[in-house]
């Protein structure tokens, strides 16, 4: 669908543009910043993929409330203008990069917990509260978020939302999705509207809920969330083992669950992550094992769990340890959350992030492998071993780009393999501008052309997050 913004001679004459910008035609209101200036415009051109377009917008519109969403909504629309929503910039596929000319909605001014309701175990948020954040206030009701992405520091509830995030512990308690009950969100043209329930079921009305989430800013913008929390576990188990491979290493963990364990975080890193992450930590992981898991097992029965699963790994691992400890099993945990901070102190990285089913993980490492030997570039994997969910990362050469013809061969290798095996091309960190193509690839012409029927519907003038997506 051409917009009028495809078209330079055909722009409205409000429109906001690179030669248009004029803060004294940006119509004011007492809950948005109109920012022009050069360091804003800048900040908000990219995401933490890597990449960074050649575009800047013409404004940031920071808002403090969601009244001033609507407004800059509805400005947007009268004008063509294109509106891309961004919280934090955490994302990792280029979907809350800035459009050429166009206006970047910042949220982070909506971080408000507005209601913890303990006996429905329900949270009530804005979009820019940090997940973290989130999870500690729900801690002092003796709950908390159940989705936890690496990102929880520096993630905001509605940029997980925007692309459906996952997490380690999203293999016994689901990813983003299954903890939105109700969203708040602002559509096109301004018009605010409410979609779900705090009640756990109700099948009222197609489930638009669920199509907002995940749909990365291109159908409306999310400013308000009822959340489901959960009870903390009054008990966790941590086990941290060592294997010769990574065949090895998903062996055991297909064992462990064959035995009629579902862990609640069972997390896989290669032996070249753990050679960066003891560079980075000082550590000597490698010389335990070619291959790390982590397994937490919690609830009632965490300990019972905890001690057939490690009957299970013995005689598997190379190494193995067990804690009920909470500052052990918090150095055991640090070990995978320092996988992605020690790889981007060797270079920059292109984040991947493929699923395939829980048996095929071996020949998708295989695959991974394969594909950095035949392109010559350096690939480094770590998993959620529990749900399929692979993240190859490229660190790139100080003489590489992501675009050059080696690093582009190498991921479309995995994304290949990724089809091959029965996957997907995008686990859990969303589609962006970086995957369309794939994404194609992966759905087919007719549930392609249907995705962007839905897009016309809520989007029929096509300002939303244009070229992210769908």
């Amino acid at each position: 669908m051409t917009t009028p913004w495809h078209r330079e001679d055909s722009r409205h004459p409000d429109a906001v543009g690179p030669d248009l910008v004029d803060p004294a035609r940006l119509p004011p209101h007492d809950d948005v910043d109109w920012r022009t200036d050069t360091a804003s415009l800048d900040a908000h051109r990219f995401d933490r993929s890597g990449w960074t377009p050649d575009v800047r917008p013409a404004v940031v519109a920071s808002v403090r409330g969601v009244a001033g969403v609507q407004h800059v909504a509805r400005h947007a629309h009268r004008t063509g203008t294109p509106l891309v929503a961004r919280g934090a910039g955490t994302g990792l596929t280029g979907a809350a990069t800035a459009v050429d000319g166009g206006i970047v909605l910042d949220l982070t001014g909506l971080n408000r917990v507005v209601d913890i309701l303990p006996a429905d175990e329900l949270a009530l948020v804005e979009p820019g509260v940090l997940t973290a954040d989130l999870d500690r206030a729900a801690a002092r009701h003796g709950l908390r978020y159940a989705p936890d992405p690496a990102s929880v520091e520096i993630s905001t509830i509605g940029g997980n939302i925007a692309t459906n995030a996952g997490g380690l512990r999203c293999a016994k308690y689901g990813v983003t999705r299954d903890a939105v009950l109700g969203l708040d969100v602002v559509l096109a043209d301004g018009r605010l509207i409410h979609t779900g329930r705090r009640a756990i079921k109700g099948v009222t009305g197609y489930d638009l809920t669920s199509l907002f989430v995940g749909s990365e800013g291109t159908l409306g913008v999310i400013v308000g969330a009822t959340l489901r929390l959960r009870p903390i576990p009054v008990a966790t188990a941590t086990l941290s083992g060592y294997f010769p491979d990574a065949e090895a290493a998903f062996a055991a963990v297909g064992a462990v669950r064959a035995a009629g364990i579902v862990p609640a975080v069972a997390e896989f890193i290669d032996g070249p992550t753990l050679e960066r992450i003891d560079e980075h930590l000082g550590t000597d992981l490698r010389a335990r094992g070619a291959a790390f898991v982590l397994l937490q097992t919690d609830g009632a029965a965490a300990e019972q769990e905890a001690a057939t699963a490690a009957g299970v790994l013995r005689g598997r691992a190379t190494s193995l340890e067990v804690t009920t400890d909470p500052a052990e099993a918090a150095r055991l945990t640090a070990v995978r959350r320092a996988a992605l901070p020690a790889l981007e102190r060797v270079g920059r990285v292109l984040i991947e992030d493929i699923g395939v089913p829980r048996s095929r993980l071996p020949e998708a490492v295989a695959a991974v492998r394969d594909a950095a030997a035949a392109t010559g570039t350096s690939i480094h994997t770590f998993a959620h071993a529990a749900d399929g969910n692979l993240h190859p990362i490229i660190v790139l050469s100080a003489e590489q780009e992501l675009t050059d013809p080696d690093v582009q061969a190498a991921a479309d290798a995995v994304f290949r393999a990724a089809l091959r095996l029965g996957g997907t091309v995008s686990g859990e960190h969303g589609v962006g501008a970086l995957k369309r193509r794939w994404m194609r690839a992966e759905l087919g012409e007719d549930v392609d052309a249907l995705q962007r029927q839905i897009k016309d519907v809520f989007d029929p003038t096509g300002i939303l997050n244009p070229g992210k997506a769908v």
